[in-house]
C-alpha cells in the first residue's frame, strides 16, 4: 500500500495547435512550456507529450474520432492516468473525454490552480487560490453533470420546490465564496495597514515583475541578500517578499518579489490575487525582469504587459526592462546585445546568477527614482512637524525659514516624493 501511495502518477500532456488561427505560438514553444507546467505539480510522471494539430476544437471531444482513438491507444498503451490539455477545455469535452479514454483530464486553467494550490503558503494565498478555484468551478456546473440535471422537493425555506441541483451547489459555491471574501477582506486590510505604514517610511517602493521562471527570485535574492526560494520552475514564488536594499550611501528602497506572469493566466486568478498584486499598482518603479535567452522572450514581455494593463497600471510609472539570463547566450551575441542594450533608455542587461551587470542595474533604479527632480517652497504649520521631519529624512531640504505661522521650506524632490509627500 505504501509503494503505491508513493507511486507517482502517469501523465501525458497534450498541446491543441489550432492551424487556423494566424497569431497561435510557436507550438513546440508552448508545449514545452505545458510540459514545465506539469513539472511544478508534485506527484506527477511525464511519460509523455504531444502537439495536436487541428482546424478547429470538435464541440463534444474537442479533437476529431479519428484523434481520440489514437491517443486513446497510446492512452492504453502506455498506461496514463492523467491528461493535461495545454488549453481551454469546456466541461462537456471533459466528460466526453474521460469517459472515451478513462483517465481524469485537466485542462490549463485546471492545472495552473492545481500548482497554485499546491504552493500557496500564507493564509491570504490559500484563500486567494481558494476563491479561483471556486470561481471556476461555478462556471464549469453547467452541463458539465448530466446526473446532476435533476429536480429535488424543498419545503420553500431554501430554494423552493423544484429547485434543481446545478442549482443548488451553485448556491452553495456563492455562499462559500461569500465567505472567503469575507476573510481575504480581512487580510486586505491589515496589508493596507502595512502599506500605510511603509509610506510613513521615506523608502520607494519597487516592484520586480516579469513571466514566470524569469530569473525574478534570483535577482531578488542578488539585490538583498535575502534567501527567497529561486528554483528553475515555473511558479516557484507566490506570496510576495519585501525587503529593504541599500542603492547608494544614503539612499534605500524597499524591493519586492511578485508573483510570475504566464500566457492565458485564468482571469479567476488575475481576479483572486489582484489584493497582491496591489503591491505592484503601489509601486514607485516597475522594473520588468525578462528571460532573454528564451526563444519566445518577446511573446512573453507582451503577455506581462497585456497582464499590467488589465491589473490597472498606467504608463505613467517609470519602468525599467531587466535582459536577465545573459550568461546562457552566445559570447558573439552576448555583445550584441550588451551593446543594444547600453544605447536603450532604461534597458539594463545582466545576470542574476552570476552578477555581470547587477552594478549597472542599482545605478539605473537609483537614476529612475531620482528622475524629475524640481524645486519647491513649502509652507508648514507648528502642528505639521511629521512633515518637516518626513522631509529631513528623505534628504530634501535645501533651505529653511521660521514664519509666524510655522516654516518655509525650500525642497530639491522628485515627482515620486513629492505624491508620497501628498499622502502624509
Amino acid at each position: 500500500m505504501q509503494e503505491t501511495e508513493a507511486r507517482a502518477t502517469r501523465a501525458l500532456v497534450l498541446h491543441p495547435e489550432m492551424t487556423g488561427d494566424p497569431e497561435r505560438r510557436d507550438a513546440s514553444y508552448a508545449l514545452e512550456e505545458a510540459v514545465s507546467l506539469a513539472c511544478a505539480l508534485p506527484g506527477l510522471e511525464i511519460a509523455g507529450s504531444a502537439i495536436v494539430r487541428l482546424a478547429k476544437p470538435t464541440p463534444g471531444q474537442l479533437f476529431g474520432k479519428g484523434k481520440v482513438a489514437e491517443l486513446g491507444a497510446r492512452i492504453k498503451a502506455e498506461q496514463i492516468e492523467l491528461v493535461l490539455v495545454d488549453g481551454p477545455v469546456t466541461p462537456v469535452q471533459q466528460r466526453n473525454l474521460e469517459r472515451e479514454w478513462k483517465v481524469k483530464l485537466l485542462d490549463r486553467t485546471s492545472l495552473i490552480l492545481e500548482i497554485f494550490s499546491d504552493r500557496a503558503a500564507t493564509s491570504e494565498g490559500v484563500l486567494q487560490v481558494e476563491m479561483a478555484a471556486l470561481s471556476y468551478q461555478r462556471t464549469r456546473l453547467v452541463r458539465a453533470w448530466t446526473h446532476l440535471e435533476r429536480q429535488r422537493g424543498g419545503l420553500g425555506f431554501v430554494g423552493g420546490p423544484g429547485e434543481t441541483q446545478i442549482e443548488a451547489d451553485r448556491r452553495a459555491i456563492d455562499e462559500q465564496l461569500a465567505r472567503l471574501r469575507r476573510n481575504l477582506d480581512k487580510a486586505v486590510k491589515v496589508r493596507r495597514l502595512h502599506r500605510a505604514a511603509r509610506a510613513k517610511v521615506p523608502f520607494p517602493i519597487v516592484a520586480l515583475v516579469g513571466y514566470t521562471n524569469a530569473g525574478k527570485s534570483t535577482l531578488f535574492n542578488r539585490l538583498t541578500g535575502a534567501e527567497v526560494m529561486a528554483k528553475d520552475m515555473l511558479f516557484a514564488t507566490l506570496d510576495p517578499t519585501m525587503r529593504s536594499v541599500d542603492l547608494a550611501p544614503g539612499y534605500n528602497a524597499i524591493l519586492s518579489d511578485t508573483v510570475g506572469f504566464i500566457s492565458d493566466l485564468p482571469t479567476q486568478l488575475v481576479a483572486a490575487f489582484r489584493a497582491t498584486l496591489e503591491e505592484v499598482l503601489e509601486a514607485d518603479l516597475i522594473v520588468h525582469v525578462r528571460d532573454i535567452a528564451h526563444p519566445e522572450s518577446d511573446a512573453q514581455a507582451a503577455d506581462v504587459a497585456a497582464i499590467l494593463e488589465e491589473l490597472g497600471v498606467t504608463e505613467e510609472t517609470p519602468m525599467i526592462e531587466v535582459w536577465n539570463k545573459i550568461d546562457l547566450i552566445a559570447s558573439a551575441e552576448r555583445s550584441a546585445l550588451l551593446t543594444e542594450a547600453a544605447r536603450t533608455v532604461d534597458v539594463v542587461a545582466l545576470s542574476a546568477v552570476g552578477g555581470e551587470g547587477v552594478a549597472d542595474l542599482v545605478g539605473a533604479i537609483t537614476e529612475a527614482l531620482d528622475r524629475g527632480r524640481q524645486e519647491t517652497v513649502l509652507e508648514l504649520s507648528h502642528a505639521d512637524g511629521r512633515k518637516r521631519a518626513w522631509l529631513y529624512e528623505q534628504g530634501v531640504v535645501a533651505d529653511e525659514v521660521e514664519t509666524e505661522a510655522g516654516v518655509r521650506l525650500t525642497v530639491s524632490w522628485t515627482e515620486m516624493q513629492a505624491a508620497r509627500f501628498a499622502r502624509l
